[in-house]
């Protein structure tokens, strides 16, 4: 038999990665932080060794998920409302190569450094008032486009059919909202800070877009980023977890994403 080669191999760890990965997502839903590795390699079919030679406690098995879906995160405001979601991967635009690739080392910062603490999911302060726009917009300018035409009720609709085919995604935006409190500080801290950057902050100029589009007033929505922005984003974000929860757990979330928004008044 001839021996595999090294790309050959890079591509089989990084596929079992991703399956395992998946099944941890799957297990967290329903166990929470009592998930074992065990559980986890019951989901994904696999023997304990198996799973355990890639992740040896569950901790590192979380982080890693966590990062691997805010990769993911950062470019679902963008895809086509259309598009199938019976392939979420593939709608989000992301390239295989960073799909499974590990998350980044994280640094030993503190949080008060890297992420704020306040609002529902840690991340919108008064530090927004300081200089509102500065770090945010990158973001939320690249968004801006595609905002306007996706429109905040689309949005939340597409949103919650991408948490009913990734559950990963919905563990990001649940562990979001308690601050990754499942994390020791010094990992928690760059995720939130991250998070902030890559999903909230655009998600809050989608929702003004929004407002100005249906005549509300928008002075200065393109040069400032008052707090309630940030604010109201996490409280929309937090609301679509809470909703969403029931339905994913009895696998209708697809089907009821339109009501859930409806309901919500997006």
């Amino acid at each position: 038999m001839t021996p595999r080669t090294k790309e050959q191999n890079e591509e089989i760890r990084l596929r079992r990665l991703a399956q395992i990965r998946k099944a941890a997502a799957d297990v967290f839903l329903n166990k929470g932080p009592l998930l074992e590795i065990r559980d986890v390699a019951v989901q994904a079919g696999l023997g304990y060794g198996t799973v355990y030679h890639y992740y040896s406690n569950k901790g590192d098995l979380l982080h890693d998920l966590l990062w691997d879906a805010l990769e993911r995160a950062g470019g679902w405001l963008e895809a086509p409302l259309e598009a199938p979601l019976e392939a979420p991967l593939a709608l989000l635009k992301v390239p295989p190569e960073t799909q499974l690739k590990a998350p980044p080392e994280v640094p030993r910062a503190s949080a008060s450094a890297e992420a704020p603490v306040g609002g529902h999911f840690g991340l919108a302060t008064a530090a927004d008032t300081g200089n509102p726009a500065a770090a945010d917009s990158r973001s939320g300018s690249r968004e801006t486009a595609a905002a306007a035409e996706l429109g905040p009720a689309a949005a939340g609709v597409r949103l919650l059919q991408l948490w009913a085919e990734d559950h990963a995604l919905y563990l990001l935006y649940k562990l979001a909202g308690e601050g990754f409190a499942s994390l020791p500080e010094a990992r928690s801290a760059p995720l939130s800070a991250a998070f902030r950057r890559e999903v909230l902050a655009p998600f809050a100029a989608l929702l003004e877009t929004g407002r100005a589009a249906g005549g509300a007033a928008a002075s200065g929505a393109n040069t400032a980023e008052p707090p309630y922005r940030l604010l109201r984003a996490e409280m929309l974000l937090a609301a679509l977890v809470g909703c969403a929860s029931l339905s994913l757990r009895r696998g209708k979330l697809h089907d009821e994403a339109r009501d859930i928004a409806r309901f919500l008044n997006l």
